[in-house]
């Protein structure tokens, strides 16, 4: 799992930020989905192979909605910022896998996943189903089950749909809706919920460093004061840009120590736990502590 993968799972994984994506994207805004019904599901399931080996495939982010003990739907979220041709092949696998496990189950529920198409620039053109991705011989089709996706180009929702959005959710779709009719960024003065998750996951959908550059250099007391509005006007005064490396480093290190100190355990087994490779994890120390510069909890 890269560093990119990972900021964007840590953001939609609040629970306030997932329900209202679902809310939004799925019920026109309605209330349905409550954050403190949703439940953390496993994001890993294990299918074999052609080869015979057992594989593991992973989502970006899966919760159940629940009521009392009772599962009433798991929802998944996929994150693209580009085009993937054969996509349909991969969500089939992650809901196959959660169909199959009901089996012998007594209660169950539908499996929906959602796929967040992050780009301004340019439309989802490739297949956007399971027949679209395949060729079938002449006489089969009725007999081929389709399996067609739900996508959500974010940079195309419509104004009234932005403005649905109650959680920290709608400061990413204004940003992708904006660049996308205007190509500049007009900020709100909404103060910012999840700032440290808001700020990666801008950096890492957009590749622009100052969204956390600046973040990183506002006193700790003030961050919880943050809009969208303060940080484009301190990027722009103080031009502050450590470049690619710097940003990819400062990231890794800040995802395992935060996950150290949530978990109370080492260095090696919270990049174990992340799917980062620990030497990688080393080299970014190093490399910050050889430049002075201190990661940023």
């Amino acid at each position: 799992m890269g560093i990119k993968d990972i900021e964007e799972k840590q953001f939609e994984d609040y629970n306030d930020v997932f329900a209202d994506i679902v809310n939004v994207l799925l019920l026109d805004g309605k209330q349905v989905v409550k954050s403190e019904s949703l439940e953390n599901s496993k994001d890993r399931s294990r299918f074999k192979a052609a080869t015979g080996k057992i594989t593991e495939q992973e989502r970006d982010v899966s919760k159940w909605w629940k009521k009392t003990r009772i599962r009433l739907a798991l929802f998944g979220l996929e994150n693209q910022t580009d085009e993937d041709p054969r996509i349909c092949f991969r969500l089939l696998g992650y809901d196959g896998a959660v169909y199959k496990s009901q089996y012998n189950e007594k209660n169950t529920y539908p499996v929906i996943t959602l796929v967040l198409y992050f780009n301004y620039e340019r439309r989802w053109k490739k297949a956007k189903s399971l027949l679209e991705g395949i060729k079938v011989p002449d006489g089969l089709m009725p007999y081929v089950n389709d399996y067609r996706m739900n996508l959500f180009e974010i940079a195309w929702l419509s104004d009234e749909q932005v403005k649905m959005f109650c959680s920290d959710f709608k400061i990413v779709a204004d940003y992708f809706v904006q660049m996308r009719k205007n190509k500049r960024y007009n900020p709100s003065k909404d103060t910012i919920e999840h700032v440290d998750a808001v700020m990666k996951i801008m950096t890492a959908l957009t590749g622009d460093m100052s969204f956390e550059d600046t973040y990183n250099s506002t006193p700790i007391e003030e961050r919880s004061k943050i809009t969208m509005c303060k940080v484009i006007e301190d990027a722009k005064k103080s031009g502050m840009r450590f470049g690619v490396k710097f940003g990819d480093y400062n990231r890794l290190v800040n995802i395992v120590n935060d996950y150290i100190a949530k978990k109370k355990i080492t260095q090696k087994a919270a990049c174990q736990d992340l799917s980062i490779d620990y030497k990688e994890y080393l080299v970014a120390k190093r490399y910050l502590k050889k430049n002075e510069i201190k990661a940023i909890i």
